[in-house]
């Protein structure tokens, strides 16, 4: 019974996007799409923008709070398991191209006004939390997963992944093309500078540059600053 009840709602979501999904932007598209795609959304606000070529797959594991904005060409992938959820919270805008997916029994999770901008993937199966205010820039990376390669006589695609999970806290800066490993932590208020790989978990109000990122200053005056992080922003930077 609960197959066959998958397998509707995703009958309807293939229709209800079919028909919608690609009506222009100066036609009603926009308005029809926010009116509708609620009977398919697990969660839909108010005063939501859907461009035209947005791609929902899984839709009834998807949540949009109020005022998110949703740019041409932005993918949004729940489908794989049951208990996968995309939640993203009021005021997110997410910009053309974007790639977000949940592949295995994922939860992403991006919090209120969070920027993501064009081009950006963000992957499971591994836990995703983005934090409010977030700006993550174009062509970003942030890959929840990580592949095993023990066996050198084995294909890598045959040997399973690894996944910890990402966690990006409140106020941080991404800058372009950032890359974040599996099992990282980025703490609050800190700036990740462009091309960055990221490696090592990052301290709250730090600044990290290069491959991989090394903290090199932090954000905070120094008299404020925890002789605990400081211990931590020094093993960072080495």
């Amino acid at each position: 019974m609960k197959k066959t009840n998958s397998k509707f709602k995703r009958l309807q979501e293939v229709l209800i996007t079919g028909l919608l999904g690609d009506l222009p932007t100066i036609a009603l598209g926009p308005k029809l799409r926010k009116l509708i795609y609620r009977s398919i959304l697990a969660r839909m606000g108010k005063s939501i923008y859907i461009q035209n070529g947005v791609e929902l797959l899984g839709a009834n594991n998807i949540e949009l709070g109020d005022g998110v904005h949703l740019f041409k060409g932005v993918r949004i992938d729940s489908l794989g398991h049951e208990n996968n959820k995309i939640t993203i919270e009021q005021g997110v805008a997410i910009e053309r191209n974007v790639d977000i997916g949940a592949l295995d029994n994922t939860q992403i999770y991006i919090d209120k006004g969070t920027f993501i901008g064009v081009g950006t993937c963000i992957a499971g199966p591994g836990n995703v939390k983005i934090g409010k205010r977030c700006l993550i820039a174009a062509h970003s990376g942030i890959f929840a997963n990580n592949h095993t390669y023990t066996d050198p006589f084995k294909y890598i695609a045959d040997q399973g992944v690894t996944c910890k999970g990402i966690t990006i806290e409140d106020d941080c800066w991404l800058g372009h093309a950032v890359t974040v490993v599996d099992g990282i932590t980025i703490g609050k208020g800190s700036v990740i500078g462009a091309g960055a790989v990221v490696t090592k978990d990052i301290p709250p109000y730090s600044i990290a540059v290069g491959t991989p990122a090394r903290v090199i200053k932090s954000r905070l005056p120094s008299e404020s600053i925890n002789p605990t992080d400081l211990k931590i922003i020094s093993a960072n930077s080495r």
